[in-house]
């Protein structure tokens, strides 16, 4: 569990909740045509559909920060850092304008490119 503690007293996430703010967040980007997951049986990565986005997020949660890294799949012909400035800036965002947790830092995977 994930949680915080203010003065109303105890605030607990499971990580699906956190996860799927995470994935939302991340498919809102311009740029952005899904999350990715490896698929461990053949080695390589597949892009998931929406109701699966937590496949491509993974969330470490410690001393009350949260560790966020993202398989994420761009469109062809967009700029890449621009794309994973503005996942890193909505996800930030979001997750700290609604859960209200802090997130010490982000890491955007980029692990293929759809024409």
């Amino acid at each position: 569990m994930i949680g915080l503690t203010n003065e109303h007293g105890k605030i607990t996430y499971s990580e699906d909740v956190v996860i799927n703010v995470v994935g939302q967040s991340t498919m809102q980007c311009y740029g952005v045509v899904g999350m990715a997951a490896k698929n461990t049986t053949a080695g390589f990565w597949e892009l998931m559909k929406v109701e699966n986005l937590g496949k491509g997020v993974r969330i470490n949660y410690k001393n009350y920060e949260l560790s966020i890294e993202l398989f994420v799949v761009v469109e062809y012909g967009t700029k890449i850092s621009e794309i994973a400035n503005s996942i890193i800036q909505t996800v930030r965002y979001n997750v700290e304008k609604y859960l209200g947790l802090k997130v010490s830092n982000i890491k955007v995977n980029i692990e293929g490119v759809r024409f």
